[in-house]
């Protein structure tokens, strides 16, 4: 079940929705179906089953600091 955030285009209220089969999301706040999907920092930084996999904590880059390779505190 995946987990969706979102944005009430009603009230500005942005939260989380665990999506459970046919389930619509509604804005916890005032109850409106009118919701958007909102795209989500977790989605843009995963990485695929083929790259390999190395310590968050290593200099090379796999942290996913949005400055790119090398940009974190732990680059050297």
């Amino acid at each position: 079940m995946p987990l969706y955030e979102y944005a009430c285009a009603e009230c500005g209220h942005r939260f989380e929705f665990l999506v459970r089969g046919s389930l619509t999301p509604v804005c916890p706040t005032c109850r409106s179906e009118r919701v958007d999907k909102q795209l989500s920092v977790f989605a843009v930084g995963a990485s695929s089953s083929s790259s390999p996999s190395f310590p968050a904590t290593s200099p090379c880059g796999s942290c996913g600091h949005p400055g790119g390779p090398g940009a974190c505190k732990f680059a050297s």
